[in-house]
């Protein structure tokens, strides 16, 4: 084989292709990342940086749980941006109270460790918190969060110094992907070359760049998500990942694992916010700032323009209206916000194979900042 043959291409530089690029890496293959833009700009840095896996359910949860554990192996070497604060759910009626002990009951049965909280806890670790609004919650303090701008170039400088098999180029776009008699040549809109003995694509619904009839058929998902960010606030202190009554309302692991779930009606104060797919996170950074979210719309990933590119200032007005039942919060408050835009799939995440040297695997949607550490993991295990 050609010297300037690779192992492994991966197109695509965001969490779920760098974490198949670590893992490959770890085998001893010789890798190449290519990245479209002069850093990646998806999903992987237009989100909460919530490391959860007590929201996943099934085998997700079980990536989840695995990449907690390489999160913090990274960490240990390298400081990018990991800060294990724990998790925190807010139950904020009756229903929600009787669905997070269900979720305890499963836990305990599983062994992933956890505490109830009593709302005099909740509200003496988090004097900010309204307390007309806390009944009890759920925590997890093994969990993790990260800054999501900052950990995707922390980990590829971390890779890039740990590995002297890893190539990783920006600002290089594929546009065609040709099997040869025992390589995979990538042609970029530069003309330039690369070839490798197997490629995976991870660039989410960027994939139609390569192939449009599959795209087109793929059953790919894009969700539109709206978030804030607020200005640094030091009377403030918001440790830890905060999820709140909407989202123990939709999360994976409550609807699959609490009995309780598909019964208790909807408030009448929750009607409209579901409707735009709403619930409340709020995530500090280091800085004091305050991420607060998020709303969900939804089309089929050929359909992406119905979705529109603008952030609606009523769902902003209807998000910060709900945080402020929370914790103090107003407009003013806001500094910024932005729509990030997923790409998601029925079954969780698109995986098709090409042939035995293209591999597609895209569209993990919301679970990436979570899982993708662990289901590369196996994805590597599975095509190597």
């Amino acid at each position: 084989m050609k010297t300037n043959t690779y192992d492994l291409v991966i197109v695509g530089g965001g969490i779920l292709g760098t974490f198949h690029a670590y893992h490959a890496l770890k085998r001893g293959l010789r890798v190449l990342q290519l990245e479209k833009d002069n850093f990646p700009v998806g999903s992987t840095v237009r989100n909460f940086g919530q490391v959860v896996p007590s929201g996943m359910a099934g085998e997700w949860f079980e990536y989840g749980v695995r990449g907690l554990e390489i999160y913090q192996s990274i960490q240990q070497e390298m400081d990018i941006s990991v800060r294990n604060n724990g998790s925190i759910y807010i139950a904020s009626d009756p229903d929600e109270v009787k669905i997070i002990h269900e979720l305890s009951n499963h836990y305990q049965i599983k062994g992933y460790q956890h505490e109830i909280w009593s709302k005099d806890q909740i509200l003496s670790h988090y004097p900010a918190m309204k307390a007309d609004y806390v009944k009890e919650g759920i925590i997890f303090k093994q969990e993790l969060s990260v800054e999501p701008e900052l950990m995707i170039k922390k980990l590829h400088s971390y890779i890039q110094a740990k590995f002297g098999h890893y190539t990783l180029k920006y600002d290089t776009t594929v546009i065609a992907c040709e099997e040869m008699n025992d390589f995979v040549r990538l042609t970029t809109s530069t003309l330039q070359n690369f070839d490798g003995k197997k490629v995976i694509i991870c660039n989410g619904y960027e994939f139609k760049i390569l192939y449009r009839d599959l795209f087109d058929v793929s059953g790919l998902e894009i969700s539109k998500l709206q978030m804030m960010r607020t200005k640094p606030l030091g009377h403030i202190r918001l440790p830890g990942n905060i999820l709140t009554g909407l989202t123990i309302r939709r999360y994976e692991s409550f609807e699959e694992y609490c009995p309780s779930f598909q019964t208790i009606p909807v408030p009448e104060h929750y009607k409209e916010l579901k409707e735009y797919g709403i619930h409340i996170l709020f995530k500090q950074a280091t800085d004091g700032s305050i991420i607060v979210g998020d709303s969900h719309e939804y089309s089929l990933a050929n359909k992406l323009d119905e979705l529109g590119f603008s952030v609606q200032s009523y769902i902003n007005e209807l998000m910060i209206a709900e945080a402020d039942r929370i914790i103090p919060m107003k407009s003013g408050w806001i500094s910024t916000s932005w729509a990030g835009f997923y790409s998601q799939h029925k079954d969780h995440i698109l995986e098709v194979d090409i042939s035995s040297r293209i591999h597609v695997r895209t569209g993990i949607g919301g679970k990436g900042m979570t899982a993708s550490a662990g289901y590369a993991e196996q994805s590597i295990d599975k095509l190597f």
